[in-house]
């Protein structure tokens, strides 16, 4: 799997044609718990994978760490923001001008993003301008965004699972 993602890093960086597009990697939240509340934690399956994301990310380096406020997506890149010493910043997915402010804060620079199973396909597609990816199963946890743009609508998208 981590060779899966280098190769992803590699195809993304030949893709790019200016030294100011901005990486984006994301992920919809690890597995989490059925507590029957608005706001479960991961499972011991989801710690396994917000642990297994860490790793992947182990040789790359993360300028950004954004979640939507909620436990389960801040609790899957929380190995990821102790290992880098990159704070979790909280954001609204449905917020006008999110990804333009991303793409104007961190030009050339590598931003991770945590968000749900209708929140992630979304944000791809607003990167990339097309409408390719439907929102995920509710079963679906390993899927993982790279796309890399330097304005909202021309990014270059390789999808994988981890």
């Amino acid at each position: 799997m981590k060779r899966l993602l280098i190769l992803g890093f590699v195809l993304l960086s030949v893709w790019q044609l200016s030294a100011q597009e901005t990486t984006f990697i994301l992920m919809r939240h690890a597995e989490k718990q059925q507590d029957g509340t608005k706001d479960p934690g991961l499972t011991d399956e989801g710690i396994a994978r917000s642990l297994r994301l860490k790793d992947l990310l182990a040789e790359h380096e993360v300028h950004a760490i954004f979640s939507t406020p909620y436990q389960r997506t801040k609790l899957t890149v929380t190995p990821l923001s102790a290992a880098r010493e990159v704070s979790i910043q909280i954001y609204e997915p449905f917020k006008e001008g999110f990804l333009e402010q991303l793409l104007a804060a961190y030009p050339d620079q590598t931003v991770v993003i945590s968000g749900h199973s209708n929140t992630i396909p979304l944000l791809v597609n607003q990167l990339i301008g097309a409408d390719e990816y439907e929102q995920l199963d509710d079963s679906d946890y390993n899927d993982l965004y790279l796309v890399t743009a330097s304005e909202l609508g021309d990014g270059n998208v390789i999808h994988l699972n981890y």
